[in-house]
């Protein structure tokens, strides 16, 4: 019953998700169409939002692109769109990373103007398809950033993986050791 206090637990690597991935790796790619997709997307919408001079916190029904928006909303989309963007021409870990915590955000976004809706206190005048999109945009840039990272069946070579099973990593060095 007590028999696995007995023995130390083995310390885990701590993963360190900005040095993990080359820079150079081949999913490079996918970070960055992720971040540049949803930052043009963004920027349009930020854009269009603004071109009917509306008010900063205007909380009327004016639409762009199927969406409600005021001035604040459409400057704060042109703000991360325009993040997104500059992640997608950096690529590499960082827009891995700012694609993960952007997905977050946008998430945690979705369920405060939900709890916001139909309340003096939605100031970016959010309506149930914002919410829905802002749901829908953080799941995408979240499976945009971990893609590669988080997985059941990742190959062994692949430093996520490496640093889960260390003790998988000291026998093939000790086997290697042993071949020479």
């Amino acid at each position: 019953m007590a028999s696995h206090a007995a023995h130390p637990r083995a310390r885990r690597q701590q993963i360190l998700f900005d040095e993990a991935l080359p820079v150079d790796h081949r999913l490079n790619r996918v970070y960055r169409v992720g971040a540049g997709l949803m930052g043009l997307f963004l920027l349009a919408f930020g854009i269009l939002g603004l071109t009917d001079n509306i008010g900063f916190f205007d909380t009327g029904g004016n639409m762009a692109i199927g969406l409600n928006t005021n001035g604040a909303l459409s400057v704060l989309s042109i703000c991360v769109g325009l993040l997104l963007f500059v992640g997608m021409v950096i690529g590499g870990n960082f827009a891995s990373t700012l694609n993960m915590v952007l997905g977050v955000l946008f998430i945690l976004n979705g369920f405060l103007f939900l709890a916001l809706l139909d309340t003096d206190s939605n100031f970016l005048a959010f309506r149930i398809q914002n919410v829905l999109f802002s749901f829908v945009v953080g799941l995408v840039l979240m499976a945009f950033g971990m893609y590669g990272r988080v997985s059941t069946n990742l190959p062994h070579d692949n430093p996520y993986w490496r640093a889960r099973h260390p003790e998988a990593e000291q026998r093939a060095l000790t086997a290697g050791d042993q071949v020479r």
